[in-house]
């Protein structure tokens, strides 16, 4: 292994991509300046796959898409100022999608380690393709079947139950090897399709060795691979469970917005589905059912059935820490155990609620700084999939009117030294329940969901 020096290196390489459709397996293949090769799989079940000429072009061109996508993971590593594509050329359309995604999705990466991307990222458009736009993307044939991203937390249940409900036909997707996540996909009784993916080894090393390191946009990178899958397995939607406020970021004095989830975002969403249809597949539908729900009303949502209080788990700390079978669900220290706790609160009885977490932390006098930071009181929402700030004002002021909460710590300091501050127009539930806004959601399907979200 050649030594890894961040700062010695010029230039970032999409060298090439193939996709073997008698395996369902996919090569992605980086390189630093002329350093060796970095190779990331990605396969899909499912192969042989048999796929028509019209089908087999869409499959290379989201080959393709994941590639450039993908390649984020490896651009951090040195963020060099030169970006070459050896084995294809691209548009100005999709050069202006993958700026936005390195850009912006790297935004909390760049914050955390004092860089500046912007003006930096830019990907090299073909002369060819300035001369002339690329004919639109033709229809692929598919055929009405979603495939749904599973998380383990809430809101993909949400979104799968909203689907069943529906009577849409539905396979149940995840990618990586989290033993919790197949036991929430398994829990919903549905076709499950587990996606593996593999890193390049040596990005691992380069870590050692002082490579810049951080938050990536995951988000964007799982929706290119089942965009990917979709085509494979002939289905006409990918189906993701972001909600509203993850549009919105963490407010930095001095910085200015930061989105640690800016691939959950509208702004990530409306931009990739319409790149799909206009580039790989205009039959292929990529939206988020939940993007009209605020997190408090998908919170409600989730509440009304305990079908799955035993097997989710949104706390992130079962991915990085505890290893494939944690010992707990829950850490209860986390931004996302915070949050998903007090989110849950004005909608769940509390003992329900308390034997999900184990305990009750909102009665922890401990914990005061971590629900602080999403009170944004004293400090800036954290860089974690949680709700807006307002969300978790009003459910604090929603729990202190009660008489089975407003004892605990959290709570009755709540009550005392941060509610005589606010504005009681920022403290009311029943609002942040509404349903609207913009979202890619087909309208015949909304029309079926919106009655039933609302009630």
């Amino acid at each position: 292994m050649t030594t890894f020096d961040k700062s010695s290196i010029r230039a970032f390489r999409f060298v090439r991509c193939s996709f073997d459709a008698e395996t369902g397996f996919a090569r992605l293949v980086y390189a630093f300046d002329e350093g060796p090769e970095l190779t990331e799989t990605v396969t899909i079940p499912g192969a042989p796959f048999a796929l028509d000429a019209t089908r087999a072009q869409a499959v290379e061109h989201a080959v393709r898409l994941l590639h450039l996508i993908t390649g984020v993971s490896y651009y951090k590593a040195a963020v060099p100022n030169e970006i070459r594509i050896d084995g294809y050329a691209i548009d100005a359309a999709t050069a202006v999608l993958m700026e936005q995604v390195y850009v912006h999705g790297l935004g909390e990466f760049a914050y955390r380690n004092g860089l500046s991307l912007h003006g930096r990222v830019r990907f090299p458009v073909a002369a060819q393709a300035q001369a002339q736009a690329p004919a639109p993307a033709a229809a692929a044939g598919l055929r009405e079947h979603a495939l749904v991203a599973i998380g383990g937390g809430k809101d993909s249940l949400v979104s799968i139950e909203a689907l069943r409900g529906a009577g849409v036909d539905q396979t149940v997707t995840w990618i990586g090897g989290s033993q919790l996540i197949a036991a929430c996909a398994a829990r919903t009784g549905l076709p499950t399709l587990n996606i593996g993916r593999a890193l390049a080894p040596e990005l691992f090393e380069y870590n050692r060795q002082g490579a810049w390191n951080g938050h990536i946009p995951v988000t964007a990178i799982n929706s290119a691979i089942m965009v990917l899958a979709a085509l494979l397995h002939g289905v006409d939607q990918v189906v993701f469970s972001n909600e509203r406020s993850a549009s919105y970021g963490s407010m930095i004095p001095g910085t200015g917005e930061v989105n640690h989830q800016w691939s959950k975002g509208w702004a990530f969403e409306s931009a990739f589905g319409a790149y799909v249809q206009s580039h790989v597949a205009a039959d292929l539908q990529y939206y988020s059912l939940l993007r009209p729900l605020s997190e408090l009303a998908v919170a409600r949502q989730f509440a009304r059935t305990d079908h799955y209080d035993a097997h989710f788990s949104s706390c992130n700390r079962n991915f990085h820490l505890l290893g494939e079978r944690p010992t707990n669900r829950w850490c209860g220290v986390c931004p996302k155990c915070h949050f998903v706790f007090l989110a849950l609160a004005p909608f769940m009885p509390k003992p329900r609620l308390v034997g999900i977490f184990g305990r009750n932390l909102l009665d922890d006098a401990n914990q005061t700084g971590g629900f602080d930071a999403l009170l944004e009181y004293q400090d800036h929402k954290p860089f974690e999939c949680v709700g807006e700030g307002q969300e978790s004002r009003a459910a604090m002021a929603a729990l202190g009117d009660r008489p089975e909460w407003r004892e605990d710590a959290i709570v009755a300091r709540f009550n005392r030294e941060i509610r005589p501050q606010l504005d009681a127009s920022e403290l009311v539930v029943a609002p942040l329940l509404e349903i609207g806004g913009e979202h890619r959601i087909p309208a015949a399907l909304w029309e079926r969901l919106r009655a039933n979200f609302a009630a």
